[in-house]
């Protein structure tokens, strides 16, 4: 019995230790912890593809967290403060205000190769779209449209889909119209509109849907949007209007905590979805590469890149002004 025990004991040390070496390899596994919006992450986002593509080619693993948009984004890494375990965020929208304290300083391989950005905010563009009304060429009895006042006229009467500020794409296009007529004039836009437009939506997911559905021939949207037709649906039936206004355009960001433990690998990470990661992050968004030497689809040859891009200094407290003007004038 003693014998028996004896080896049972060994047995014992040796499976315990054995144990012991496998968790901590396990431990010693490189991983990076990634917040991303919700469409990054999900089934039809670029995220997962992405992170197993990463993990291949350099054995550093990515938990993708998801999170609702960019609000929610940053919203949790200021919540969770010092305890935040993300070492990198995807998808900061240039509508809303960042601390750049959090975010370390960092410039990346390709950065000529990159939109122009301001550096000063410790984030990077890794795509952007800009803002158009789109057509659907089906419908008949659609006016020819040029600018922005046309969509007033009576000719358009309830054939206009809008989106209101409280959505990013809304709260572009009030941007827009501000930039494009000035403040009074844009106001004037809108409250016209209220009488125009079929329907002023909360969300774009809801607005294009009601336009795809045929309840209107004009939404509000990106000059990529007949990308994704063209794509999916082999269909140049919806196009991207250019406006003799000019149009704006929004960019979405990424950044690296400044309180990351793994600087290295997060700054890995980035340079991949800036450089092989971009044609994925291209197609699953329809929206254009920040990096411009980027080789993507070639149903991106039909996106309208319109010849006036209006460059605006509208700052996020402007607008959280305007979008509070917008309410008192639209919910009349």
């Amino acid at each position: 019995m003693k014998k028996t025990f004896s080896f049972v004991l060994v047995l014992l040390v040796v499976l315990c230790l054995s144990v012991s070496c496998s968790k901590k390899a396990d431990s010693s596994k490189k991983e990076l912890t990634v917040y991303a919006y919700d469409s990054f992450c999900g089934d039809w986002g670029p995220g997962e593809g992405l992170a197993k593509a990463f993990e291949e080619k350099t054995g550093i693993h990515i938990n993708l967290v998801s999170c609702d948009g960019a609000v929610e984004l940053y919203s949790r890494l200021v919540y969770e403060g010092k305890a935040c375990p993300a070492d990198v965020l995807v998808g900061l929208s240039d509508s809303l205000e960042y601390d750049s304290s959090y975010f370390e300083p960092w410039t990346p391989n390709c950065v000529n190769d990159l939109i122009e950005y301001d550096k000063s905010t410790n984030l990077v563009p890794f795509d952007y779209g800009i803002y158009a009304f789109i057509v659907d060429t089906h419908s008949n009895g659609v006016p020819t449209l040029r600018c922005l006042e046309d969509l007033t006229k009576d000719g358009f009467k309830k054939k206009v889909i809008l989106i209101g500020p409280s959505s990013s794409v809304g709260l572009g296009l009030l941007k827009w119209t501000v930039a494009a007529l000035g403040e009074e004039k844009a106001f004037d836009w809108w409250e016209k509109m209220k009488d125009n437009a079929l329907t002023i939506s909360s969300s774009w997911s809801s607005a294009y849907g009601l336009f795809t559905e045929n309840e209107a021939p004009i939404v509000i949207s990106y000059t990529t949007s007949p990308v994704y037709h063209l794509m999916y649906e082999n269909s140049d039936r919806y196009q991207a209007v250019e406006f003799t206004d000019g149009h704006i355009k929004t960019v979405e960001y990424l950044g690296i905590l400044k309180q990351s433990s793994h600087k290295e690998e997060a700054k890995l990470f980035c340079e991949f979805l800036l450089t092989e990661g971009q044609n994925n992050i291209a197609v699953a968004n329809t929206m254009f590469p920040a990096n411009k030497a980027a080789v993507i689809a070639p149903e991106f040859s039909i996106a309208l890149m319109p010849s006036k891009i209006i460059e605006t200094d509208i700052s996020v407290a402007q607008m959280t002004e305007y979008s509070r003007k917008w309410t008192e004038l639209m919910v009349k």
